[in-house]
């Protein structure tokens, strides 16, 4: 379902906070297939497989309680989505790059580090606390700048590397021939070759037959 009408925010049909709801309910239809799935498992596995089923619908559900209910709380993930979209636009390898990263490589580094309790608390602390500085930086530059250090008015004292994609497009980019960009100088409609030998400008276009 969200794979049907993603294409139909693209394209301006539908808008993305139209859509917020409509994702929130597929995920709950989702865990209700799981939860009937569980209930095929026969001997002492049932109990196991009905608990990650529970477990699943019960995640959904406290999400939705989470994101949805409180207005404010929509902005979170509505914005982060106008956000990984526009820079997918801007960067077309940004999209592989986060599948790799939040389904694979964040996973295997959680599942690594769940062998030790006290070193995966440290990791999550740190990426929170990151996360709040950062957003907390933001908020202050967009509204009240004067309130901040000089040096924190702006991320220019960082790197590029660190406060832009630009430096690695060109790399990705010559990596990835999907991701590449389209030139400016690509042929226009009107002059493209017809299999009568004429510009599509001079066919129909014109008010002339073929």
């Amino acid at each position: 379902f969200t794979s049907a009408i993603t294409p139909l925010v693209g394209l301006g049909v539908i808008s993305i906070d139209r859509m917020f709801p409509l994702t929130l309910g597929s995920n709950i239809g989702t865990t209700g297939t799981a939860v009937l799935a569980s209930l095929a498992a026969t001997g002492d596995k049932r109990s196991v497989t009905i608990q990650v089923a529970i477990s699943h619908l019960l995640f959904n559900i406290f999400g939705i309680l989470v994101f949805y209910p409180v207005p404010f709380m929509r902005t979170i993930p509505i914005g982060a989505a106008k956000i990984l979209g526009n820079t997918t636009a801007d960067y077309r390898w940004f999209a592989v790059f986060y599948l790799i990263l939040v389904f694979l490589m964040m996973p295997l580094l959680f599942i690594a580090l769940s062998f030790n309790l006290v070193l995966l608390y440290v990791v999550i602390g740190v990426l929170l606390a990151a996360i709040f500085f950062i957003t907390i930086i933001n908020i202050l530059q967009s509204k009240v700048p004067d309130k901040l250090p000089e040096v924190l008015r702006t991320w220019e004292f960082l790197p590029l590397p660190c406060r832009s994609l630009e430096p690695y497009d060109s790399v990705f980019s010559k990596l990835m021939i999907c991701c590449r960009k389209k030139n400016d100088d690509s042929i226009p409609l009107s002059v493209l070759p017809t299999p009568n030998g004429c510009g599509i400008g001079n066919g129909y276009s014109n008010g002339h037959g073929p």
